[in-house]
């Protein structure tokens, strides 16, 4: 009952990879997003803000739909990354982590975004009046700062990845050892005979990972409260 077979412990280990990837590649995209969303105006901020978390309100279908339409085979995208690099994306593990990426970095940009306000203005003016540079500023005083946000915001991207279901099935489809995360081994263990046993493990791990990124987000984020209070 309690003991993985090979095929389960490939579904974790490849959940895992996706879930790791998506997030290294999505930080820095998404503490951009935070700060522009956070420290600028211009016309046409709303609209980004509402882009930038229309993951969340989609139904995954329609984000993996448009995935496969940008970057498949015959997509523009995905021409261009295959006649130029030889890189193909659609039904592969890394197009499984691009999709990931996509649906956690909402909240990535969310939790970001909040550290971000939470700095205080006035230390990063008195550094500019001091001399330093904007780029000193910026990466002594305004990213030291929000590290719990940006922690908090990797957790949460985490475990959206590792849960991502319906974005991810769409892109890449079901392909065993390649593409099947745990989310879609779950699903497949349910639709053959005598699988619940086997689902009711993976579904167990799931709720486990999902509560311990919960618990860790939940302990960065008032431990920032704390150091605010602090200050």
């Amino acid at each position: 009952m309690f003991e993985f077979t090979p095929a389960e412990w490939d579904a974790v280990r490849l959940s895992l990879k996706v879930g790791l990837v998506s997030v290294i590649f999505s930080l820095p995209v998404g503490f951009a997003l935070a700060h522009v969303l956070a420290r600028r105006e211009f016309p046409g901020k709303s609209l980004l803000n509402a882009f930038v978390h229309l993951p969340l309100v989609l139904p995954p279908v329609v984000t993996g739909f448009a995935l496969l339409l940008l970057f498949g085979t015959q997509g523009p995208l995905g021409r261009l990354l295959q006649n130029v690099f030889g890189i193909t994306i659609a039904f592969k593990w890394t197009g499984a982590a691009l999709a990931a990426a996509i649906m956690g970095l909402p909240l990535m940009v969310r939790a970001m975004k909040l550290s971000i306000d939470a700095v205080d203005r006035r230390l990063e003016t008195a550094a500019s009046t001091l001399g330093a540079q904007p780029w000193r500023v910026f990466f002594t005083i305004t990213v030291p700062l929000c590290v719990p946000g940006i922690i908090a915001g990797a957790i949460l991207s985490f475990a959206k990845s590792f849960g991502e279901f319906g974005a991810t099935i769409t892109f890449v489809s079901n392909i065993p050892g390649e593409t099947r995360t745990l989310p879609i081994a779950i699903y497949s263990l349910l639709q053959q005979p005598g699988g619940d046993d086997a689902a009711l493990r993976l579904a167990g791990l799931s709720v486990l990972v999902s509560i311990a990124a919960m618990l860790g987000a939940d302990a960065v984020e008032k431990r920032m409260r704390a150091r605010a209070v602090r200050v």
